[in-house]
């Protein structure tokens, strides 16, 4: 599937051009100059939720194809989560590039659905480095083959095409795999733990204060 972002060279100050209701953003890599351009907040948005940070990108700039961008960085406003400015990484299509690759889980995982375990996922993307050409929007991770609580799914297990090498994490890092589930009293004793934990915690913290106050009175005293 092919993506395209039309954007329009900008000239003035990023907030100035939030006022103006546009999207600030810069493109930059692949030995190029750093340019600085608007976006349509809509049609960003609408592309970025179909392309995501893993799949290429054509770039228009002032109705010119200048090639591949991915996007690398978006800034979010802390209180109305909406995008505030972009960052797109331009791409060499002749050299190869390292990109985040989502992890998709298909299919059933049997020790679930016959031993009554639960699936727990200790990894939901990895970095892997290819060509341009040869990158992909995501990575299938197949369950049908976690038929007992010691069969495991790691990195180095993973499926990949063609050019593709998974660079982080580890090749021996957990993906996936099926735990028993938990009795209602190994349930209760974590939630135990936990509240231990955190009644510990505030004590710690009461004393800490205690001390400082302390400290604070004797020294008012000299």
């Amino acid at each position: 599937m092919s993506y395209l972002l039309q954007a329009v060279t900008r000239t003035i100050k990023g907030e100035q051009s939030r006022a103006q209701g546009k999207l600030p953003a810069v493109a930059y890599g692949a030995g190029s100059d750093v340019i600085s351009l608007d976006l349509v907040n809509s049609d960003f948005l609408k592309l970025y939720k179909q392309a995501g940070d893993s799949s290429l990108i054509d770039l228009e700039i002032d109705g010119k194809n200048v090639g591949k961008v991915l996007v690398h960085d978006i800034q979010y406003n802390p209180v109305k989560d909406t995008p505030i400015h972009v960052d797109l990484r331009r791409i060499d299509m002749n050299k190869t590039m390292q990109a985040p690759v989502v992890l998709k889980f298909v299919g059933e995982a049997p020790a679930v659905k016959e031993l009554g375990g639960t699936l727990v996922h200790n990894v939901s993307q990895v970095t892997i480095e290819c060509l341009p050409k040869d990158l992909v929007s995501l990575l299938e991770v197949n369950l049908s083959g976690l038929k007992t609580y010691d069969d495991a799914i790691k990195v180095k297990d993973l499926v990949l095409g063609a050019g593709l090498t998974v660079i982080a994490p580890a090749g021996d890092v957990l993906v996936a795999k099926v735990t028993p589930a938990m009795t209602e009293e190994q349930m209760k004793a974590l939630e135990e733990a936990g509240k231990s934990a955190d009644v510990a915690k505030v004590e710690v913290v009461g004393q800490k204060e205690k001390d400082e106050a302390a400290a604070a009175a004797a020294a008012e005293k000299k």
